[in-house]
């Protein structure tokens, strides 16, 4: 099998970011890296999961909400994919990042979908560990533009992912 684009990606140069990760078509993937890959600090399930649950509604939610594909965590437990259709720019997918992360840092009530009913593992929600997360992102994202949405090469130089 061809291996995927996301096990090409070299990550031992990754950082904390957000990255353009792939563009099928009309659809955006964002790589939305709160974590340093392999670098052992990783997202707690129940903070993983309350993060899902707030970034997910809140994307769904905003004034993108028509151009929102999808929004997940990744396996390895150090950030998320955000789809997007095309005809949101690079800026405003950057900044319905930024404005998520900062819902999610300021967040208090009720988690979206967190009911037995709504939920398939209702019990393993970390709101705490999900502000936590959020606010150590937002730092990222304070300096983070659109010309650093490319993924860093083994050389430290700019690798296109798409």
């Amino acid at each position: 099998m061809k291996k995927i684009k996301s096990f090409s990606v070299d990550h031992d140069v990754i950082t904390k970011g957000m990255y353009i990760s792939r563009i099928d078509g009309d659809v955006i993937t964002y790589d939305v890296r709160m974590k340093t890959p392999n670098g052992g600090d990783y997202l707690s399930d129940g903070a993983m999961h309350t993060i899902e649950h707030l970034f997910a509604t809140y994307a769904r939610n905003s004034a993108f909400s028509d151009q929102i594909v999808y929004v997940g965590p990744m396996g390895c437990r150090t950030g998320f994919y955000l789809l997007t259709r095309d005809t949101m720019t690079y800026e405003q997918g950057l900044s319905l990042v930024r404005d998520a992360f900062l819902f999610m840092r300021d967040f208090s009530g009720e988690i979206p979908g967190s009911t037995r009913k709504e939920c398939g593992n209702y019990l393993d929600h970390d709101v705490e560990g999900a502000k936590a997360a959020a606010s150590d992102f937002c730092d990222v994202l304070t300096t983070w533009n659109v010309e650093k949405l490319i993924y860093p090469d083994q050389n430290g130089a700019s690798e296109s992912a798409v």
